[in-house]
């Protein structure tokens, strides 16, 4: 029994260090780009605004395929469907190498989205070797810490390679674009060589009208709530988009209820232990997607304005950079709180953690150790967050459901942070002020954002009082034993 559990260990251990690889790659994706917006404005010759459009493309197409790759990973086996993700994404990173207008930069960058399912399916592959031991959810935790530092890392690779290889290659576009397309590539062998494949539940069928219904929904709210963000509140037609989004999920749940191998299966998903999950990933989307360019932009705001830190671009990359590594941090620290705690009391420690680390914004902003204090605060928990709310879904999830719960986290995150996006937006807009002939947004727009952010992050840990105690942990394990002991 030991022996064969120990070989159990090690190939776990080499799928993670695989996977590890592809979230580094994620990273970089995710970071690369940044630094190099201004010189791709000037190279396709579009306005600095256009840009919106390209990372607004990227978050429909990834808001929309994530559920159907998910459930097709938990059908067919989730490496496969990874490997196709993998090639989808390296040929739209090849496309955006040789772009050269608005057009097909577009559609290169919004297919390019295809790499946010990665983590789910990682999650699900990482889920089903663990279940054969015994200790899923344990192991799927640890991994997704590992997962998430890889993921951090590369955003700060990329962010720091960026610009470097521009300078270094002589602004020659094309050549520093086949960084990341030449890096997608060689995961895709990492994945194929290295990623034993998943076992899937025989006799499945894709519900394709269902995912058609749910597809309607989610493009109709993620439609309304960028345009939101690019036409300001004025814009009538966009809340119209936004409330038929949600009236479509009525329609959606009668169909889905009679289906034998629904698309979303509602009883599972109105389980106590995954409901509050679900909706925790959407709250914590708010802060961890839509609040870090407010938070660079009153970094860098002229403290002649009456706050502010009047930060160069060097400073507040190094202060995100510090944000960074304390979202690594919380991630290599939530497997060792869940032991101690029990994984439901850490959830909701971590999201108490970007609570208070937002709220503390409201009366402390005024000078550089504050923010950043804020901001490790916040950080530490948003890192234990994204690794722990997908493999709490897993470990909820039955089996053959686990790659379409993981991902569902996502979606419900992504939900949130184009809502962040479109309401912090029009809240930064509002009260603009001019001072020294530079504009900024007024003091009460970012109070607006660190509210939104705090008490979103409170509600998440107020629903997460109700997952059940022994949720989430390896049967029989110090962690079952912890929540029993805090039972009694």
């Amino acid at each position: 029994m030991e022996s064969t559990k120990a070989r159990a260990g090690s190939i776990t251990f080499g799928l993670i260090g695989f996977l590890f690889l592809v979230e580094l790659v994620s990273g970089i994706l995710q970071g690369y780009y940044v630094p190099l917006i201004s010189d791709l404005v000037k190279y396709l010759h579009i306005k600095d605004a256009d840009y919106n459009w390209f990372e607004a493309a990227q978050l429909l197409v990834s808001a929309l395929v994530v559920p159907v790759l998910a459930k097709l990973g938990d059908m067919f086996g989730h490496k496969r469907i990874l490997l196709f993700a993998t090639v989808v994404t390296a040929l739209a990173s090849w496309a955006l190498a040789f772009s050269g207008n608005f057009t097909t930069y577009l559609i290169s960058f919004a297919l390019q989205g295809f790499y946010v399912v990665w983590l789910p399916l990682e999650i699900a592959l990482i889920f089903d070797r663990g279940r054969r031991t015994g200790r899923g959810p344990s192991q799927t935790r640890r991994a997704a810490g590992f997962l998430v530092v890889a993921l951090e890392a590369g955003a700060i690779v990329g962010a720091l390679l960026g610009g470097r290889v521009f300078g270094w290659l002589g602004h020659n576009v094309t050549g520093t674009l086949t960084i990341p397309a030449i890096a997608v590539t060689l995961v895709f062998f990492a994945i194929l060589f290295g990623v034993p494949e998943s076992t899937p539940l025989p006799g499945r069928k894709l519900d394709v009208t269902g995912f058609v219904i749910l597809t309607l929904a989610l493009l109709l709210i993620t439609a309304g709530l960028t345009f939101l963000r690019l036409n300001g509140a004025g814009a009538w037609w966009c809340y119209l988009l936004i409330v038929l989004g949600v009236l479509v999920f009525i329609p959606f749940a009668r169909y889905e209820q009679r289906q034998a191998d629904p698309a979303i299966d509602l009883r599972v998903l109105m389980q106590p232990n995954m409901w509050p999950v679900q909706l925790t990933a959407g709250l914590i989307g708010i802060s961890l997607l839509g609040a870090q360019a407010p938070l660079s932009a009153y970094a860098g705001t002229n403290p002649a304005n009456g706050y502010g830190l009047g930060l160069d671009s060097d400073d507040r990359s190094t202060l995100i950079g510090v944000y960074l590594v304390s979202l690594i941090i919380g991630a290599l620290l939530f497997p060792l709180l869940s032991r101690l705690l029990s994984p439901r009391v850490s959830l909701i420690v971590a999201a108490f953690f970007v609570a208070v680390g937002y709220l503390l914004f409201i009366p402390f902003h005024h000078t550089e150790l504050q923010v950043i204090t804020n901001m490790v605060i916040a950080g530490l928990g948003s890192g234990a967050l994204v690794g722990a709310m997908p493999a709490a879904a897993a470990a909820a999830a039955p089996q053959g459901q686990t790659g379409i719960a993981a991902a569902l986290t996502n979606t419900t995150k992504t939900i949130g942070g184009s809502f962040a996006s479109a309401v912090f937006g029009i809240a930064l807009a509002m009260g603009v002020v001019t001072v020294a002939g530079s504009t900024a947004s007024s003091l009460s727009g970012y109070y607006t954002v660190w509210i939104i952010c705090g008490v979103g992050a409170l509600v998440a840990a107020v629903l997460l009082f109700f997952v059940p105690k022994l949720a989430f942990g390896d049967p029989g394990s110090a962690e079952v034993e912890a929540a029993e002991s805090i039972v009694e």
